[in-house]
């Protein structure tokens, strides 16, 4: 076989190409640089007739030297390999990982470590305010969403909701082409009983059919591991609020992208039809039975619909993908940018979490085999260097933002970076429409954290059983016994991410004005 190797540059172009698990051996090596390989057959091979030509033994001995490289590049790479896509960014500068390079064998070197955390600290540096994209540039990217979704809502109504005409055969299946369905089981005995109701919540006007439409009042939009799953459950039971008929839909950040599985590659973009579907069944309790009223009027107004995707705070990982980049390294539309533009009253929850102790339950949970505290040390050391290679061209943020090392690292450390994120979303929405609570808190207190959340959506008293039942339901989506198993992270990992972290924690504090985001007395949950 013979392959030519060359060193990709901005390689847009080419993102749907599998990426590539390349093997760390011992000798230091650029992790930013991605082999593009291209199979050409020699011209002796071209017919059947040389292949003839070619004695037994030479072919078997060909036939096991391919099977040599493919096991040495697939199969070892299961177990130190490096997850690398192509770049959207020339990497020409970072001819090396870092200044503080050290041997990815050896990251048990402490000494090493620390020089790089101290390498990226000294680069942490937060800007005062980014500049929103005007709303033109917003409607250019986005055409068809916003030719669907109206600029104002029902009067009356306390969610955003509004009636859309129906131009479909009001007899068929309005839910035949939804990719949810297509995608998840779960989906389709919902969208089942939708269909059998859809007519009965047509309401006609002037001789034309129209079906009510909803999107969400709040968003729980972070992070994960963080609490969003007990948070969401223990919503769900109070009366006045209905969420999408699952958790986690993630339509913002990945299925309008066409992105169902981040190893899969893409698939047909989900479009804001087959997000609004997710809200119909809300949409129906909004609406109330037409037979008892003909006009159209809500039932209930004072119901309110919920989102929970733990996406929607961080993951910008797409942008790349479909905008052009043109923003020196950073996107120049993000996901608070649309949902403003569409809904500037729109109200978020994000809950939080020592960022050192969220990393290692993200690691446990989402972790394949071979965990064990110490693989966990050596995958935030390799990802601790992934992060300063790219501080050597880029600023913190267009890091922070950088699909190509968020997709290498093996372990997610951005995602713990939560005062970046939170510095852009303020940028578009008010402080007094976030809503920012820590795990921590409602551990330990979870009447106080719900209470806040009650009020914060401004919903009515409720019932002595029902904030009970509420509060004193058992947590959701805790660590799993086999993990738990495997103990707590070693004691200088710890020590390491919280180096790294503290310089964000304390703009954090500083931002949110409460020291307790500093994490500096936290227990472990």
């Amino acid at each position: 076989m013979d392959y030519k190797y060359s060193l990709l540059g901005s390689a847009v172009d080419e993102y749907r190409k599998r990426p590539l698990l390349l093997q760390v051996d011992d000798t230091p090596m650029n992790l930013f640089a991605v082999l593009q390989v291209k199979r050409e057959l020699p011209r002796r091979w071209s017919t059947l007739s040389c292949f003839r030509k070619i004695r037994l033994y030479s072919f078997l001995f060909g036939l096991a030297i391919m099977f040599l490289i493919m096991a040495s590049y697939i199969l070892t790479g299961d177990k130190k390999g490096l997850l690398l896509t192509p770049s959207p960014y020339h990497f020409s500068s970072l001819v090396s990982p870092g200044p503080f390079a050290f041997n990815l064998s050896s990251v048990k070197d402490y000494a090493h470590i620390k020089l790089v955390v101290k390498s990226i600290t000294s680069k942490v540096e937060f800007r005062s305010s980014r500049q929103p994209p005007e709303l033109k540039a917003l409607v250019n990217s986005e055409p068809h969403m916003f030719s669907v979704i109206p600029r104002k809502f029902l009067p009356g109504v306390k969610n955003p909701c509004w009636y859309e005409e129906y131009t479909g055969n009001i007899t068929s299946d309005p839910y035949r082409t939804n990719l949810y369905a297509r995608y998840s089981r779960r989906f389709r005995t919902v969208f089942q009983h939708l269909r059998n109701t859809f007519r009965e919540h047509v309401f006609h006007h002037d001789g034309k059919p129209y079906r009510m439409r909803c999107l969400p009042y709040f968003y729980i939009i972070g992070q994960p591991k963080c609490g969003t799953t007990d948070l969401y459950d223990r919503l769900r039971l109070h009366p006045d609020v209905k969420f999408t008929t699952f958790k986690e839909p993630h339509w913002w950040t990945r299925k309008r992208f066409g992105i169902i599985r981040l190893s899969e590659g893409f698939h047909d973009r989900y479009p804001v039809e087959d997000y609004l579907d997710l809200f119909d069944q809300a949409a129906n309790q909004i609406q109330g039975n037409l037979t008892a009223n003909a006009s159209g009027s809500p039932s209930q107004p004072n119901i309110i619909v919920g989102e929970a995707s733990a996406s929607t705070m961080w993951d910008n990982n797409a942008w790349m993908y479909f905008y052009d980049n043109t923003t020196k390294g950073e996107p120049p539309f993000l996901i608070q940018d649309f949902v403003h533009a569409l809904q500037p009253d729109a109200r978020f929850i994000i809950m939080l979490r020592d960022p050192v102790e969220r990393l290692y339950s993200d690691y446990l949970y989402f972790g394949i085999a071979n965990k064990s505290a110490e693989d966990f040390h050596e995958k935030v050391s390799e990802s601790l260097q992934l992060i300063e290679g790219c501080l050597l061209e880029y600023t913190m943020r267009s890091c922070v933002y950088n699909t190509t090392v968020n997709n290498a690292m093996p372990v997610r450390l951005q995602v713990g970076l939560y005062i970046v994120y939170l510095m852009d979303w303020l940028t578009v929405f008010n402080r007094e429409q976030i809503l920012v609570l820590r795990l921590e808190d409602h551990a330990s207190n979870r009447k106080y954290t719900m209470h806040k959340v009650f009020d914060f959506l401004k919903l009515g008293p409720l019932t002595k059983e029902i904030e009970s039942e509420i509060t004193r339901s058992p947590a959701s989506n805790t660590r799993r016994p086999a993990d738990k198993n495997l103990g707590p992270m070693l004691p200088i990992t710890k020590e390491i991410l919280r180096g790294f972290y503290t310089p964000f924690n304390e703009k954090l504090a500083k931002v949110l004005r409460n020291d307790s985001f500093l994490w500096e007395n936290n227990s472990k949950l």
